[in-house]
This record gives structure tokens, C-alpha cells and sequence, in this order.
């Protein structure tokens, strides 16, 4: 194993950790990092990094992991969701944060107001791309883990770079994600869901969105039990699937009322 991918043999592809950036050499990817410790999974192909950008293609639901870890316990509520959207027809996109690059806020709005802009000012890292998906989806669901009783960093960097969208109704300009649709799924080891769930519907409510009713699920393990054991109670336990089958069928069926459309132009935006 090596962290220098540059004279890799071609026999051999890079490998990058998705999680801590760990590059590794070899046909396949580790078993685990060797660094972070995470399952070879995490693992994606190295290589010059594209600019995410949308391609216009309308969908429905935009589902959004906002863990580190691709395949760890929030993936696994994604996959549930995602076979829940399947199974009703129901058109969607998902995305893992952590195969992406988005920067910090510059905290444009600190300096003046109109300095906070949309399209936003950084264009140089994936943000842009996921502006024009939450502007096109009908409806979003964010899992998310808990982090010391919150979301995790990535997320909340991601939330944060949604400032541009809520400061249209600032500069009193068209919004353009009023009366979309919310669901938030979250899981932990301990304490700290439902504080979670509703830090992160703070951001989604200063932009519009309408939570859909019962839209949030959440499930724990418990700090009695060693974390290694959660992905096997998180996967074994019937609870949890249908805790997320019943808000992503709660989400589709409010969306479905096209409340957005009902609510264009009447809504009074009240935020920060």
C-alpha cells in the first residue's frame, strides 16, 4: 500500500478513501483504510476530479446522504428509501457528500447582503450542481448520522452553502424553493435524533420547505452496545424500514398534492 498513486503500474488503479482521502495502489481496493479504518467500500477510483454540474434532466425526489461514510448506516437508510421511491414509480436522484467537493460559505452575507448571491459566487467547486437540483426536485430527504448530538460537518457545510437560495427573498427576488417538500431520516449509536432532525429542517424551513406530515424518522442503538454492532442492528431490525418506508411514503404523497404549485406567489417569506 502506498500514498502515491503516480507511478502506479498497469496492472494496478488508484484507489482514493472517500472518507479521510487515502490513496492506495493495487487491483482492488483494501479491505479497510488503513488510515480511517473504514471498509474498502468507502473506496473510489483516483483521478483528476470533474465538476459536478446538472444536467437538466427533471426528476421527483432528490435524496441526499450527508454522512462520511458511503456505505455505512445512513447509506443503508437511503437504500430503503431509494427502493421505497422504486417500488411506487416514483423518479429520483440520490447522492453521497462525501464523493463530492463543496467548500465552506464564504459567509458572503456577513460582508453585505447583495454580496450574497445566486447563482452562488463560488462556481468552482460541486455546490452550483446541487443548487440546481434542490431548485428542480419536488421534494428532498437528507439522512443524516449524529455527530455530538448534531449533523455532521459535511452536512451542515452543505446546508450552509444554501444561504445564496434563502437570501433571494432577501434581495426580494424570486424564490425558487418555496412550498417544495422535506423528509429527514436519522440514526446514531446514542443520544441526539431528533435535535439532529430538527437542526437540519431549520435550514430546509428559512428556505420554504413544508415538512411532510410524520416526515421525520429516526432510529439509535444505544451507548450500552459497542458501535461495531450497530450495522448489524440497524439492518436486522424491522423497525427501522418501516419507520422509513412510512416518511418516504409521507413525503411522495404530500408531494403528489403539488402544494408548491398551489402555493406559488401567495406565500409571505418570513427568515432571517
Amino acid at each position: 500500500m502506498t500514498e502515491n498513486t503516480k507511478d502506479t503500474p498497469e496492472s494496478e488503479t488508484g484507489w482514493r478513501c472517500a472518507v479521510c482521502g487515502f490513496l492506495f495502489s493495487g487491483e482492488r481496493p483494501p479491505r479497510s483504510c488503513p488510515r480511517c479504518g473504514s471498509p474498502g467500500a468507502e473506496f473510489l477510483p483516483a483521478g483528476d476530479h470533474t465538476v459536478f454540474r446538472y444536467d437538466g434532466e427533471p426528476f421527483d425526489v432528490l435524496l441526499i446522504n450527508g454522512s462520511s461514510h458511503r456505505v455505512g448506516n445512513t447509506g443503508f437508510m437511503l437504500d430503503c428509501a431509494a427502493e421505497e421511491l422504486n417500488a411506487r414509480g416514483v423518479s429520483f436522484r440520490r447522492y453521497n457528500l462525501s464523493e463530492y467537493s463543496i467548500e465552506h460559505c464564504w459567509c458572503c452575507y456577513s460582508v453585505k447582503a447583495e454580496y450574497c448571491t445566486y447563482p452562488c459566487r463560488n462556481w468552482q467547486d460541486d455546490m452550483p450542481g446541487f443548487h440546481a437540483l434542490l431548485a428542480t426536485a419536488k421534494a428532498v430527504i437528507v439522512a443524516s448520522p449524529i455527530n455530538w448530538n448534531n449533523m455532521p460537518g459535511r452536512l451542515k457545510d452543505f446546508l450552509d452553502r444554501t444561504t445564496c437560495m434563502q437570501n433571494l427573498f432577501h434581495l426580494d427576488k424570486p424564490g425558487l424553493t418555496e412550498g417544495k417538500v422535506v423528509g429527514i431520516l436519522v440514526c446514531g449509536h446514542e443520544d441526539g435524533a431528533l435535535k439532529t432532525a430538527l437542526d437540519i429542517f431549520l435550514y430546509f424551513q428559512q428556505m420554504g420547505y413544508i415538512l411532510a406530515p410524520f416526515g421525520i424518522g429516526y432510529r439509535t442503538h444505544g451507548a450500552e452496545f459497542n458501535s461495531s454492532t450497530d450495522s448489524g442492528f440497524f439492518r436486522n431490525d424491522q423497525r427501522v424500514r418501516e419507520d422509513i418506508k412510512g416518511v418516504v411514503s409521507n413525503v411522495v404523497e404530500f408531494m403528489q398534492l403539488d402544494i408548491e404549485s398551489q402555493l406559488k406567489g401567495r406565500l409571505a417569506p418570513v427568515s432571517e
